[in-house]
């Protein structure tokens, strides 16, 4: 149905029946709208850990000061005792 149609039987219905309609159209661009902001925070929230992820990369590199110590977990530590 085209705009001009929808628009042409709105005219036919009583002010109440109008009123439903308007509040029926609005709830559904409300809840378009709120879908639509919850996509794009989960999209930024997305992007914000992987540029976490890219920045800390350096850090957890083989042969970088945080993993120095993963040397260690091959040897048994009972061996001490």
């Amino acid at each position: 149905m085209k705009q001009i149609d929808m628009l042409e039987e709105l005219k036919n219905l009583a002010n109440e029946e109008r009123f439903e309609i308007i509040e029926v159209a609005l709830r559904l661009i409300r809840e378009d709208l709120q879908e639509k902001a919850n996509r794009k925070y989960l999209e930024d929230i997305k992007e914000q850990v992987a540029e976490a992820a890219r920045t800390l990369l350096p850090d957890y590199s083989a042969g970088s000061e945080l993993t120095i110590f993963t040397a260690l977990d091959s040897e048994d530590s009972n061996e001490a005792e």
